[in-house]
């Protein structure tokens, strides 16, 4: 029996997004939104484009992983438990062309997120093949713990100092209520927790709930939003240093990465075009030739679900 039959299945099914961390080559945590599609044996499925492959090559490298469902944002399901897994992960190095063996997940995709239909017409076509370039990514659960939806969870607020106000990422983290830290165990296994954090000027205080055992070390904080339809998306990822500082335990900011930009129309032509030569740089270290896309796979998925 799968370790998934102790959380409520109903709820992890709603969410449309999790935060889903792997361990970077230095061994820094990151976490970054996706969607998850549950399957009958218990397993979770996950793809990546090759657009933002660093999630499969972190898996091949160490496939310890793991998952926090919180932000319920287009789930009908506000408040709602958290619920998070950890486990194992594999992702093969086989592009995927079309929906085959991921056609639930697909089917899923184009409901949920509407918008996203009209990428396999015609005159989106060639704008959007990197997009369908999948990797596939399985994770095999081995615990699960539901959490407290967080505004019942005792995580205090405080007001950030002027200091604060100058480290990296301060703007990005000020403009949600909440973050997700993404740190390690004793052990080195990513850790997830959706907490609040307060800048100060030695970085960014992090209240730890009680269920959640990190230790200093590398880690990062996540803020991300999407409306109910996943779209208007937004995200980014505040990387540093988890250290004890009179007796509190502070994220000091190195790195602030914001992959898909700050929204702007300037910023979406950018990120198009940095897709499309990461696409490009991934087949070209591997000697292979540019994959045709199975749009008739992924039309007739999305055809029964337009208007």
């Amino acid at each position: 029996m799968s370790v998934l039959a102790s959380a409520p299945l109903d709820v992890l099914d709603a969410y449309r997004t999790c935060e889903f961390a792997t361990l970077g080559k230095d061994g820094t945590p990151a976490a970054w939104p996706t969607a998850v599609k549950r399957r009958p044996d218990g397993t979770l499925l996950l793809t990546t484009s090759l657009a933002f492959a660093q999630k499969a090559f972190n898996i091949r490298r160490d496939g310890r992983v793991a998952l926090l469902f919180s932000d319920p944002t287009g789930s009908g399901l506000d408040p709602a438990p958290q619920i998070a897994v950890s486990g194992r992960a594999a992702c093969p190095d086989e592009i995927m062309t079309g929906s085959q063996g991921a056609e639930d997940y697909w089917s899923m995709l184009f409901v949920r997120q509407p918008h996203s239909r009209g990428y396999v017409r015609a005159p989106m076509r060639p704008l959007m093949d990197w997009y369908y370039l999948r990797l596939l990514i399985t994770v095999e659960p081995e615990r699960v713990d539901v959490r407290p939806p967080l505004a019942e969870l005792a995580v205090p607020t405080a007001q950030a100092s002027a200091a604060g106000a100058a480290l990296p990422g301060a703007a990005r983290l000020g403009s949600f209520p909440t973050a997700v830290l993404a740190a390690r165990d004793a052990a080195g296994a990513p850790v997830l927790a959706r907490t609040r954090t307060v800048a100060g000027p030695a970085g960014y205080r992090i209240v730890i709930p009680s269920h959640c055992a990190v230790v200093p070390g590398p880690a990062s904080l996540l803020v991300h939003r999407h409306d109910a339809l996943l779209n208007r998306m937004y995200n980014a990822l505040v990387r540093g240093e988890l250290r004890w500082s009179a007796g509190e335990l502070v994220l000091v900011p190195s790195q602030v990465v914001e992959p898909m930009g700050s929204g702007s129309a300037r910023d979406a032509v950018t990120v198009l075009r940095r897709a499309r030569r990461s696409t490009d740089r991934y087949l070209e270290r591997r000697a292979l030739p540019r994959p045709k896309v199975r749009w008739d796979l992924f039309r007739d998925l999305a055809r029964p679900h337009r208007g």
